[in-house]
């Protein structure tokens, strides 16, 4: 055999890719697919579980056939963090649908928990807020509307994961049950300081222990896949963002990257300090790596990329994503028209699940550009709320990386280091989140020997420096503050 090699796989909100790295993680090759995306009724978002499972297995077959003479040695795994599924222990098929992490249908739920007092318990132990976001209501959800749910549950028969641990039970044939701290930690189920699923969490959203994975370091054993015939170590497991953040050498205190994918989530890693948000952020594990903790303070939200994509499918404003660029450059900063994504409501630092989107500041001469435009716009003001209160929490980066599909467009990336009034650093491998799964696995199977190989793998393509004079950006970003005033349900 040839030279050894990792696949990653990255299983999104919207497809699913497998990436052949070599050694050095450097890419050989990738492959992807789209799947569905079901709504079935007003704030809720559903993934077929059996699309999800024939998209990756379609993508890792045709990785492994640019692998050529080089030998598989470990699989990573990254993921959309927070969606939920329950499947039969005995057949591993779901008994519902795949509720994803954009879901709303359990608002009302985390409303009356919050007025019964409970949300300061759960912020304690997981650093997360009372949210329809995390997966504990969605499982408690499944069990109480899909007949005999929860009796099966509470005999044993059934589990719980999030997808990196579906796609672990599927890819071992179901033996192995198994989650890693990053995934675990997004749950509300999970203590932080613990390390441990929290029996007082269980009892207060009834959730049955026995549903629940057992949860390892990040670069550990997940037992063994078979890919065409051939047995391969599942070796590194790791959220999507917190994999990002560890593709963007994130690995020591301070580092900070803003992901654009589906959504937009700033991490900052906190190191061994689990430290506690005073503005509305997610205190969170970053990793675990050799049985040592690093956390980091996280801010999510969750219309990013999706708004372009509702720009090109619902609104047909553009044909393709990347003519927002041209579209931008053409028409310069909006300054009267303001998109307020709240498709799934405002995620931090707002938390309002009942927010709904709008366009506002429309007039005669508004047309597709402005509207276009003020899109891309809304998607960094946004980013400007979440390093607002990373700064009041303490958090103050000299410098942000970003990563993701919408950071080709340069425009947007000059106007996010405006509004930031921050530089901002796009790698030269822009897709750090299966970058991040990639160098798990090679640590774990000692491909690489340190994580200091991240660091220095890390290359720079382009830094942006702001230039926007302060009275424009406050006027701006006071414009924000006033439209987004205006579709919160809880103003």
């Amino acid at each position: 055999m040839g030279e050894p090699c990792i696949l990653a796989i990255d299983q999104g909100t919207s497809s699913s890719r497998c990436v052949l790295f070599e050694a050095d993680c450097r890419v050989v090759g990738s492959a992807q697919r789209e799947f569905a995306q079901h709504y079935p009724a007003s704030g809720w978002v559903e993934h077929d579980p059996e699309e999800i499972w024939s998209s990756v297995q379609s993508t890792l077959s045709d990785a492994v056939k640019l692998a050529d003479d080089r030998s598989i040695a470990a699989i990573g795994i990254t993921n959309q963090r927070e969606t939920t599924l329950v499947w039969d222990r005995k057949t591993g098929a779901c008994i519902h649908r795949a509720i994803v992490w954009q879901d709303r249908r359990t608002a009302e739920t985390c409303e009356s928990m919050r007025q019964d007092g409970h949300e300061a318990l759960v912020t304690e132990r997981t650093g997360l807020r009372l949210d329809p976001y995390f997966s504990a209501t969605k499982i408690a959800w499944i069990l109480d509307h899909v007949d005999g749910a929860r009796a099966r549950a509470e005999a044993g028969e059934l589990a719980f994961g999030t997808v990196d641990t579906f796609l672990i039970w599927r890819l071992t044939g179901g033996a192995v049950h198994a989650s890693d701290v990053s995934n675990a930690s997004r749950t509300a189920l999970f203590n932080i300081h613990t390390a441990d699923w929290d029996d007082d969490l269980l009892a207060l959203f009834n959730v049955p222990r026995s549903l629940m994975p057992d949860v390892r370091d990040c670069a550990d054993d997940f037992g063994q896949a078979t890919i065409d015939g051939k047995t391969v170590p599942i070796a590194g497991v790791a959220g999507d963002q917190q994999a990002a953040l560890i593709g963007q050498a994130g690995l020591a205190p301070g580092v900070t990257k803003s992901t654009y994918g589906t959504g937009c989530f700033v991490l900052a890693n906190t190191g061994s300090e689990a430290r506690p948000s005073s503005n509305q952020l997610l205190t969170t594990i970053a990793s675990r790596l050799d049985g040592q903790m690093a956390y980091g303070l996280e801010g999510s939200v969750f219309v990013a990329g999706s708004a372009i994509q509702w720009l090109r499918d619902e609104m047909k404003l553009i044909e393709r994503a990347p003519d927002t660029e041209a579209i931008a450059e053409a028409t310069g900063v909006v300054e009267d028209v303001y998109v307020v994504p709240a498709f799934a409501g405002l995620g931090a630092p707002y938390w309002d699940p009942h927010a709904r989107g709008a366009v506002l500041g429309l007039s005669r001469g508004s047309g597709r550009d402005q509207v276009v435009t003020a899109t891309l716009q809304a998607i960094a003001y946004q980013t400007c709320d979440l390093m607002n209160a990373m700064r009041d929490d303490g958090v103050e980066p000299s410098v942000i990386r970003v990563d993701g599909g919408m950071v080709a467009n340069n425009w947007f990336l000059q106007f996010l280091s405006d509004v930031l009034d921050l530089p901002v650093e796009r790698p030269v491998n822009v897709e750090s989140t299966v970058l991040g799964a990639a160098f798990l696995a090679a640590y774990r199977v000692g491909l690489i020997s340190s994580l200091d190989a991240v660091t220095k793998a890390w290359q720079l393509d382009r830094r942006f420096e702001p230039g926007m004079p302060a009275n424009q950006r406050d006027a701006l970003l006071s414009g924000w503050a006033d439209a987004v005033g205006r579709v919160r349900a809880s103003e």
